[in-house]
């Protein structure tokens, strides 16, 4: 099959396109055919190597967590899906090698869900990670409930856009930080937007006085102690991006794949609580493309990699 896939940590140059072989179906796998696999900041990181003390690659790896696709076939012991079933993925395992960035994925049944109808491939591919970072989050995490204000940074990304949207179903008010041209996709979401940088503290006190009931940190660093200085008085703090949330009393959370919780997702999406923005796409063998462009760190929703097949 064709596929993306590396044989050493670098730059995005080391993403080659080609032959690789075809992956085999364990029992409790269903073999996918992608349609569409969403780029996310992990991939790159784990290209660069900055994982490596977590997760061992077996090389050649194939990037990629995130899938939207058509099961071909389920494995001996995975009855929950049959042939021709639309799902999605959070495909990752406890290593690197067997990505989505494919035409085909062997994924442990435990990462799949059937696919939001009411969504494209393309869409239904940004909402794995993202939607389950933002979920394990807003809901389990921090527990976000009516009434609560709720802080939530890089908010008009591809886990801060949903965690908007998951904070204002819960009956909450969310404070969105952001670049000044995504306000107005925040306000669309039914956030309040502020600018990130300097002065930051000082904005967010001008809304809410107070202080927070909760807050979300996607940056780490200096955002993070900015979080923890501005919840209220037993406010919750949660970070995906710096460990130094636990000293400040708050969770650090590392986004698990979760059949139920996906399945929760689809539930939202077919409702109308979820949706996701795809800012760009781009097809398989330009996956190198889509990893300098997400490596900017200014895309607005999902990028997304599309897989064409001949047959």
């Amino acid at each position: 099959m064709k596929a993306i896939s590396y044989n050493g940590y670098g730059g995005p140059d080391v993403l080659q396109y080609g032959e690789v072989r075809d992956p085999k179906v364990g029992p409790d796998s269903v073999l996918v055919k992608v349609r569409a696999a969403a780029v996310n900041p992990v991939d790159w990181k784990c290209r660069e190597g900055h994982l490596d003390g977590l997760l061992d690659p077996v090389f050649p790896v194939i990037p990629g967590w995130d899938v939207a696709g058509v099961v071909v076939r389920p494995g001996a012991s995975a009855p929950e899906f049959k042939a021709g079933d639309e799902v999605i993925g959070y495909v990752r395992e406890d290593f690197l090698s067997r990505g989505t960035f494919a035409e085909y994925v062997a994924a442990p049944v435990r990462t799949l869900a059937p696919k939001p109808r009411n969504l494209s491939f393309e869409e239904a591919a940004g909402l794995p990670l993202a939607g389950l970072t933002a979920y394990q989050v807003m809901v389990k995490a921090l527990q976000v409930k009516d009434g609560d204000t709720v802080l939530v940074h890089a908010a008009a990304g591809g886990v801060g856009s949903l965690a908007v949207q998951l904070g204002r179903h819960a009956g909450a008010r969310v404070i969105g930080t952001a670049s000044e041209r995504n306000h107005d996709f925040l306000r669309e979401l039914g956030a309040e937007p502020v600018t990130y940088g300097d002065g930051l503290i000082e904005r967010v006190r001008a809304l809410a006085p107070d202080g927070v009931d909760a807050a979300f940190d996607t940056i780490g660093g200096d955002t993070l102690k900015a979080s923890a200085e501005l919840l209220a008085s037993g406010g919750r703090l949660a970070s995906i991006a710096d460990g130094e949330v636990l000293g400040l009393g708050g969770h650090y959370c590392f986004v698990r794949p979760d059949a139920a919780d996906l399945l929760r997702l689809t539930e939202l999406a077919e409702q109308g609580v979820v949706t996701v923005h795809v800012d760009e796409t781009f097809p398989l063998e330009r996956a190198a493309d889509a990893h300098r462009l997400s490596e900017k760190g200014r895309t607005r929703g999902k990028i997304v990699v599309t897989v064409d097949h001949q047959d």
